[in-house]
């Protein structure tokens, strides 16, 4: 999966810059209150205009105020390298300090954390469900603390669904409404994100899959129980493909279950070859791997 980190810098009100033309500039100069996203790209653009003691005033000031005043930020940027670098119990290990936080930022990506430990080979089935809920908290209270982040929404609806596993089939056909509601929140707040689209779609291929017997059961328990075809599932798939190609493996995977449902065999093994052939970086790559193989010589057969 290509794991792309979340635009999750956060805006401080002031920026190094101000704080240091206030601590060691001249109150005068030109540069008294440069407005940077980026302490380097900023010192790289004027850096022919400051003398080497400016330089050196500027670094001490800067340190000082990422130590200060933006740890936050600092945790956040390396928690995304770590999720990129798939180093999950590293980054649960370095998020779980911060589980009693109250910004949603740190407490999406500790439920994040938590399911993709939880979703490791060598856990236990006790530990694994622990995580779960566990997981679940965290997104719960991350979706409390801001209704307007559209991650919360996302992993809210993942974790969910997961927790549903443990709970009955009832529980989780119940479930169903709300976490394809949040689902559509996450993709309003963010249409550019494609893992939200491709969630959504897995739901729909799910209630597409269901046999007869099923939906006669789900019909007794449920006045008006969830549908969806395996064409809504395919839109949903293609178009987080469009939004972000090849960004996750188990997109490549779905697109090409959902063509061999359609019996549409020629895109079926295109989509699945590129399953097959994405690199496996987690778990979850490896199992799409495997999988990809055995259906690819179903279709060969």
């Amino acid at each position: 999966m290509k794991r792309n980190t979340l635009n999750t810098k956060y805006t401080c009100i002031q920026s190094p810059f101000q704080i240091y033309s206030k601590l060691y500039l001249n109150p005068h100069s030109c540069l008294g209150y440069i407005s940077c996203t980026s302490s380097l790209s900023a010192r790289n653009a004027l850096s022919a205009h400051w003398t080497n003691e400016q330089h050196k005033r500027l670094l001490r000031a800067a340190a000082l105020f990422n130590c200060i005043f933006c740890p936050a930020q600092e945790v956040l940027e390396q928690a995304d390298y770590l999720y990129s670098c798939g180093e999950t119990q590293k980054l649960h290990q370095l998020l779980v300090r911060h589980k009693d936080s109250d910004d949603a930022e740190f407490l999406w990506r500790l439920a994040r954390a938590s399911r993709d430990l939880a979703l490791l080979s060598g856990i236990s089935a006790d530990e694994k469900k622990r995580l779960t809920y566990e997981a679940f908290d965290y997104a719960k209270k991350a979706l409390e603390k801001n209704q307007a982040c559209f991650a919360a929404h996302k992993w809210f609806a993942i974790c969910l669904s997961d927790v549903g596993d443990y709970e009955g089939i009832k529980v989780k056909i119940g479930n169903s409404y709300t976490i394809r509601n949040h689902l559509e929140q996450a993709i309003e707040l963010n249409p550019k994100d494609a893992t939200s689209i491709h969630i959504l779609g897995y739901w729909c291929f799910e209630f597409a899959e269901l046999a007869w017997y099923q939906r006669k059961v789900v019909a007794v328990i449920f006045a008006s129980p969830p549908t969806a075809t395996y064409e809504e599932a395919l839109a949903f798939f293609l178009k987080a493909e469009e939004v972000d190609p090849n960004f996750y493996s188990k997109n490549l995977l779905m697109l090409g279950k959902t063509y061999m449902m359609l019996r549409d065999v020629k895109p079926a093994a295109l989509w699945l070859t590129k399953a097959r052939d994405y690199p496996a970086v987690t778990e979850e790559d490896k199992q799409v791997h495997k999988e990809a193989l055995e259906l690819l010589k179903k279709l060969d057969g």
